[in-house]
């Protein structure tokens, strides 16, 4: 899978030399003003797409965050593909956090969904179920599901995810990631034992979110 050692996501690359080529273009004919606003965005757009490495915590038995921002939401939620009751945590990540996403924890791809949808503002409770959203199924070797949605938003308009249905991702693996700011959701068993608050800050393949029962 892409971007597993790149420390700017492939997928900012067109849009880095698209900013890039501006700023020369303007640098050239001397505009002075544009060039420095289309510099000021170039260097914008690589800290967006910036992809630094992150160390992954020992214990196997750690899920763990999938992205950076902040949990706007913690507690029970049923979750519709699997059909049950399931406590939820949601992660907002704003276009200064770094987009690129981690897989919670060892196991294989088991089903993946795509809903197309609208673009809501993510801190809006009607995203959850009117937004475009993609989402995979992860069992580990034990039997245990955990799914976790990519949730497009307001300026977010592009979800990227890699794996295919029978992939197995290891716990922190970079999996995708969402263009501009947006929402990732992970349902977790209700018998896991979840270790972190609402409000608190995440960082993705490091923070613990809660342990595999």
């Amino acid at each position: 899978m892409r971007n597993q050692k790149a420390p700017i996501a492939v997928e900012g690359y067109p849009f880095i030399a698209v900013a890039a080529g501006l700023t020369g273009l303007f640098f050239f004919i001397s505009w002075a003003i544009p060039a420095a606003v289309a510099f000021a965005a170039t260097l914008f757009i690589a800290f967006f797409f910036r992809n630094p490495k992150r160390t992954i915590p020992h214990n196997k038995k750690a899920i763990l965050a999938p992205a950076d921002g902040v949990v706007i939401y913690l507690g029970s939620a049923r979750e519709a593909h699997l059909g049950c009751e399931m406590t939820k945590i949601s992660i907002f990540m704003s276009v200064f956090n770094v987009h690129v996403n981690r897989a919670p924890l060892t196991g294989t791809v088991v089903d993946r969904f795509y809903v197309k949808g609208k673009f809501l503002d993510v801190r809006d409770e009607r995203s959850t179920f009117e937004n475009e959203q993609n989402g995979l199924i992860i069992e580990t070797l034990q039997g245990v599901k955990v799914v976790v949605v990519q949730v497009a938003g307001l300026i977010a308009r592009r979800i990227v995810c890699y794996p295919a249905i029978g992939s197995r991702l290891e716990r922190g693996q970079i999996y995708g990631l969402i263009r501009f700011g947006s929402r990732l959701d992970v349902f977790l068993p209700k018998e896991a034992v979840v270790g972190l608050s609402l409000g608190d800050r995440t960082v993705a393949g490091e923070t613990v979110l809660g342990m595999l029962p």
